[in-house]
């Protein structure tokens, strides 16, 4: 039996078993270099990510998010069995791009423009959600006793 370690086996970590799980899922999509592809920052809150699709169509890409991963695919269009190439050079095979998003990304739309798939991503700033846990006595209705720091006299 081998050990495996993980980043996340601290103790300080707690809930975090669903990053190991997206780590394993990125090691698994491979390293794949088609179709190849940009992630641009277009302003403190605005991504997009582009990816060269030519040849490829509305009707043979999908785009969806399942689990905070966003996952684009191509499929093979028919080839036209009268054709006859002498050299082949543009890529028309089928593909899978995933890409892990954060919680605080959303994806805003997707377009196709000139064989360029361009996918809208945002970063959603959340609130602060930071609130004050009360500490209470297990002693009864015991009185608590307080030390007044100005004064440093108790009541």
């Amino acid at each position: 039996m081998t050990t495996r370690l993980s980043l996340f086996d601290s103790p300080l970590f707690l809930g975090f078993d669903q990053f190991e799980q997206t780590i394993d899922r990125m090691r698994k999509s491979g390293s794949d270099g088609y179709p190849p592809y940009n992630i641009e920052q277009i302003s403190d809150t605005s991504l997009q990510i582009t990816l060269a699709v030519a040849g490829f169509t509305e009707e043979t890409l999908d785009v969806e998010i399942e689990q905070n991963q966003l996952v684009i695919s191509g499929k093979k269009q028919a080839d036209d069995d009268e054709r006859v190439f002498l050299h082949r050079g543009i890529a028309s095979r089928q593909f899978q791009r995933s890409f892990v998003l954060a919680d605080n990304i959303e994806v805003r739309g997707a377009h196709l423009d000139n064989g360029l798939l361009h996918i809208d991503l945002e970063r959603i700033i959340p609130e602060s959600n930071a609130k004050k846990i009360a500490i209470k006595s297990k002693k009864g209705d015991k009185k608590l006793k307080t030390i007044d720091v100005e004064s440093e006299t108790e009541e």
